[in-house]
């Protein structure tokens, strides 16, 4: 083929040229929604501008940031005035942004970034203000769309964790102008009622479908409401001012079902576990309660005068056996010393003597003549043998 081959290099300066020559393209102006932000150290930015179907890259360098008088931040609304340039190194082509202001939704988002620093400041979203959830729901009112996606799969969801809880529907408009009145009436309606616990919220839609449950209005129905709430609006990524005045968000009107509705199945089997528990315990308490009582019985019976008398009693026939023992124990060596002194006895008595054929003299005073020096002649004695005694007359003394 004879046609002629280029360089990358080429082509790139070519495209740029291309670019250069356009008017259109040399200054222009672009709307879209900001995604990918990011400021660089050097002080440039980087940034993308989005619609439904397509997405163009931005650049905003240092010494035109430095003019830009808000902070740029993703899901903001903007128009980008700028030129459109190929980047030849990477072949890359690029908006590069002169100037930025907010279009549309990006001004209502900085009036809701400006309304929830001043709710903020009164203390709207304190976290000592958010009333706990109650984990047993019996009465839960819903402040949603009478047909809208959310009712159904609070419903559905309802009935396959418990379908013995209440639910209250207040029907109100979730968007258009007229929503904020028809929310914080059908907040303050429940709220009267006195439920357990109150959903707030609505299915999925685009950042103007979701606006009411940004207004102050609504902002401060939520927080004022003595009903515990939970915020459910639009999906996961979806962040309202309703969100931090609430007690609890859910991302999801489903997941806010899942938050109000507790399972009645897993109750039941807690509550059975909770008796078999009790049960247990109770038998425990009980069988312990009875062995103190007879322990406290039988220290009562050793302490009390009953017992003390018992015990008493005891030691009594105790000490009597031990007494009697005692006793018994000293007669007989008693009388073994007894007979062993009377047998001594019996050897010195002068009644053995006596019986041996020797005589007891005394005088008639009964004192014992133990010399002839005691008695003269003539004197009476009275000589005692073993059989009896008779009186005498000394006739004579003899040494």
């Amino acid at each position: 083929m004879n046609q002629p081959v280029f360089s990358v290099s080429q082509v790139n300066a070519y495209i740029k040229q291309m670019f250069l020559r356009d008017d259109r393209l040399r200054f222009i102006a672009v709307k879209g929604e900001v995604s990918n932000c990011k400021y660089h150290s050097s002080g440039h930015l980087y940034f993308t501008v989005k619609d439904k179907t397509g997405q163009l890259a931005c650049v905003m360098f240092a010494n035109a940031c430095r003019r830009l008088s808000f902070t740029l931040r993703e899901g903001q609304n903007v128009i980008v005035y700028g030129s459109m340039q190929v980047y030849e190194r990477d072949g890359k082509y690029q908006l590069y942004a002169e100037e930025i202001e907010k279009d549309g939704m990006g001004r209502l988002f900085e009036e809701i970034e400006q309304l929830k620093r001043r709710l903020e400041t009164e203390g709207l979203f304190a976290a000592e203000r958010k009333k706990p959830i109650p984990p047993y729901a019996w009465r839960i009112g819903i402040v949603t769309a009478q047909t809208g996606a959310a009712i159904r799969d609070i419903v559905q969801i309802t009935g396959r964790r418990n379908p013995y809880v209440q639910l209250l529907l207040q029907p109100a408009q979730v968007q258009g102008e007229s929503a904020p009145e028809s929310i914080v009436r059908a907040i303050r309606k429940l709220d009267r009622l006195g439920t357990d616990v109150m959903i707030v919220g609505r299915g999925g839609g685009s950042a103007e479908d979701l606006m009411a449950f940004n207004t102050e209005a609504v902002v401060r129905a939520v927080a004022e409401c003595v009903t515990p709430v939970i915020s459910a609006v639009g999906h996961e990524t979806d962040v309202t001012l309703t969100d931090f005045a609430a007690d609890l968000r859910a991302p999801t009107p489903s997941a806010a079902a899942e938050l109000a509705v507790f399972e009645y199945r897993v109750a039941e089997e807690g509550i059975a576990a909770y008796h078999t528990s009790l049960t247990h315990a109770m038998c425990r308490r009980i069988s312990d309660a009875r062995n103190r009582s007879q322990t406290m019985g039988e220290k009562l019976l050793r302490v009390g005068p009953a017992g003390v008398l018992k015990a008493k009693k005891v030691q009594l026939i105790y000490t009597g056996d031990r007494l009697e023992r005692a006793i018994k124990r000293s007669l007989v060596q008693n009388k073994h010393r007894f007979e062993l002194l009377a047998g001594r006895l019996h050897a010195v008595s002068p009644a053995a003597r006596l019986s041996g054929g020797y005589a007891f003299v005394t005088t008639k005073e009964n004192r014992p003549l133990t010399s002839v020096t005691q008695v003269k002649p003539k004197d009476t004695v009275r000589v005692s043998l073993a059989d009896g005694s008779f009186l005498a007359e000394v006739m004579q003394t003899k040494d």
